[in-house]
């Protein structure tokens, strides 16, 4: 998800006092967001002092920036000093790299590569194949599916192998799924190669341009549609069963302030089971899209940062050999995609100002030692 400027879908434990009763770390971590919460209540914004997210972490911490902000030095320095992955917002994806004609353009994200290569930050590859998007120069192949596979071929090869070595994996196929998960998603790809055949195709083709690149299934809502998740395990599954060399998935996790506790962890667990790598690609927690019955902004704001923990929580308790990375979906707010859609949101960790909100210090303290 996140920008698109012609369309936009989208342990230890410890001893409690009561007669020395073991307590989990995960009551205690949720002890310490409730209280801060309330502690806060008043002052939400109030900056913390925390560690750089990408020093206390035991996994890759990324998030996404477009060409143009690696320009501000003070916006530079803070992802540089933050995370240790990046993702491009939308400037690796077909419409900015792939012409009307079938040229390619390559400045912003080679802008982008020769920034993380500079300050020795992982480059992370999204994406292929989107269902949204259907470039001019396919849609003229259409009638001529052979030579539509050949051109098909060749871009995903193309765009794999000039980040060869570079590119620590891809997002080869995004949001494949139907929105109610009912099915997968239609599409120019699937209605000229196939809805399986498309993917497969996608798969096998980035895997011979990068032998050693993880390639990744990529969705969102997984967290609040269980229906749609089961699917989006079953495409797995699908793939791996007709050869596709899929070795993640990743669940972009763009979700509400109130969703309900303990359902990203479930989440997070069942996109584990199949043993694959799991990146929780592009996580951000809305502030205004909360529909439950708290309206009060401070408590959101609470809700928010106890949901950044869990995310942080489970995702740490996953097996170290399947963490590929977490990624966060911009770190000042007014760089959000949803600050861009509603002025009122601050969905991310750190404040306009790049100070670290509540949110960032529970993100922090989720992380299981």
């Amino acid at each position: 998800m996140g920008f698109n400027p012609l369309s936009h879908s989208p342990l230890a434990n410890a001893s409690s006092s009561n007669g020395g009763a073991p307590l989990s770390r995960r009551a205690v971590v949720a002890g310490a967001f409730a209280l801060a919460g309330c502690n806060r209540k008043a002052d939400a914004h109030t900056p913390v002092d925390i560690p750089p997210l990408k020093s206390v972490a035991a996994f890759p911490v990324g998030t996404c920036v477009q060409a143009s902000q690696l320009t501000d030095p003070a916006f530079a320095n803070l992802v540089a000093t933050q995370a240790s992955q990046l993702t491009a917002e939308w400037e690796m994806k077909m419409e900015y790299i792939c012409g009307d004609d079938g040229t390619y353009r390559w400045d912003a994200p080679d802008a982008i590569a020769a920034f993380a290569r500079n300050r020795g930050l992982r480059l992370f590859g999204h994406t292929l194949v989107w269902y949204a998007q259907k470039p001019v120069a396919f849609e003229r192949l259409a009638p001529t599916p052979d030579r539509f596979a050949e051109a098909y071929r060749a871009y995903v090869g193309n765009v794999v192998s000039r980040y060869r070595g570079i590119a620590c994996g891809w997002d080869v196929v995004n949001e494949a799924v139907a929105e109610d998960g009912n099915g997968w998603r239609d599409s120019l790809w699937s209605q000229t190669l196939g809805k399986l055949d498309h993917m497969v195709i996608a798969y096998k083709a980035a895997r011979e341009a990068d032998a050693d690149a993880p390639l990744f299934l990529n969705d969102y809502n997984l967290e609040s549609l269980p229906a749609k998740r089961a699917t989006f395990l079953k495409l797995a599954e699908a793939l791996l069963k007709a050869g596709a060399p899929l070795t993640g998935v990743g669940t972009q996790t763009h979700v509400a302030a109130d969703l309900t506790p303990g359902v990203l962890t479930t989440a997070i667990r069942d996109l584990a089971s199949l043993g694959l790598l799991v990146h929780v690609s592009e996580m951000d927690v809305s502030i205004v899209r909360a529909k439950g019955l708290i309206k009060d902004r401070a408590d959101l704001e609470a809700k928010q940062a106890r949901l950044y923990g869990e995310a942080a929580d489970a995702f740490s308790g996953l097996p170290a050999r399947q963490r590929f990375a977490f990624t966060h979906w911009g770190l000042r707010d007014p760089d959000s995609w949803l600050k861009r859609e509603n002025a009122a949101d601050t969905p991310l960790l750190f404040d306009a100002q790049g100070r670290p909100k509540p949110a960032a210090e529970a993100w922090e303290k989720g992380l299981r030692a």
